[in-house]
Formats: structure tokens, sequence, C-alpha cells
């Protein structure tokens, strides 16, 4: 289990704000429907693509064809971003995640990650394992990545609105 160093910056927080405990940032990561991945590209350019993933593993999970404009930009750089939350300016609780993409191979832990997918979308990502990557059933391979947070923020938003870092 991660334990970060959880710490409020008071520059962006509210007077009576008081750090977004882990266990409420992880339960944000844990449900969370939809991710924004943000990659470079390799002339420098960004590159931000919407993904489905998971919290598993102690690492938000995802994954991309090699056709993909974000597997080829994992390639050369690994570093990503990844944002979730909500749109609403005065309620929630807002998480961006720094880290490295690893592409998993592991068979092992590819299935976990497959029955993790099963179990998060009641089914509706079903994924076979195989060749050290994911399969749709009857199509083609799908390269999983996990991103281990280095620093995660959390931004609460409404009354009080507080900036919380958390550090691994």
């Amino acid at each position: 289990m991660l334990t970060p160093v959880t710490t409020l910056d008071q520059r962006y927080s509210s007077p009576t704000a008081t750090a977004a405990g882990w266990e409420q940032t992880r339960g944000v990561l844990e449900t969370a429907e939809l991710f924004w991945l943000s990659t470079v590209r390799a002339d420098g350019r960004p590159h931000v693509t919407p993904v489905v993933a998971v919290w598993a593993e102690e690492a938000v999970c995802f994954s991309t064809g090699a056709e993909e404009q974000k597997f080829a930009n994992l390639r050369a750089n690994p570093h990503v971003v990844l944002t979730t939350g909500c749109n609403q300016w005065d309620r929630g609780l807002d998480v961006v995640v720094e880290g490295d993409a690893v592409q998993v191979t592991d068979e092992g832990v590819l299935k976990r990650l497959a029955a993790a997918f099963t179990a998060r979308w009641d089914g509706r990502w079903q994924w076979e394992v195989r060749e050290g990557s994911f399969h749709h059933p009857g199509g083609g391979a799908a390269m999983v990545f996990a991103v281990r947070p280095v620093k995660v923020y959390a931004h609460a938003k409404g009354d009080p609105f507080g900036a919380t870092r958390h550090t691994f």
C-alpha cells in the first residue's frame, strides 16, 4: 500500500481548507470513469486524449493500440500526466497524477488487470491476455501501461477550496 507525504499548499487554498487525505484522493482514482492522458510528441508538442483506465496494482492502468499517437509518444518519452475529476467549479475533487507510463507485459499482472477492468466496468470491458498484451475477443492487441504516481495533486473545489499534494 502506498503511503504518500501529504501537504496542503496554502498559496492555492482557502484559509479554512485542510489537505485532502490520500484515502479520499485514491477514492477518486478508483471510481473515475475517464482520465485525460497527456503525453509529449517527438517534436515537443503536447498530446492529450481521453482513456478508460483502472486503479489497480497501486497504479493507474490503461491500454493503447500500437498504431495510436499515445503509443508512439510513450515509446520516446514515458513521462505522463493523467487527470480526472469533474467540470464543476464549486464542488468535487479534481486529481492530477504525475509519473512514468511503464508497459506491462507480465502475464500474471495482465490477467489481474484484465479482471480489474471487467470488475470496474461491470463486464463491459473484456480482455483476453496473450503474448504480453490485451486482446479484444476476436480483435487486435492493446499494449497495457501502468503509471505509478510520483506526485498526485488533489484540488478541492467549493467552500473551502484546497490544493493538496501527495508525494511518493
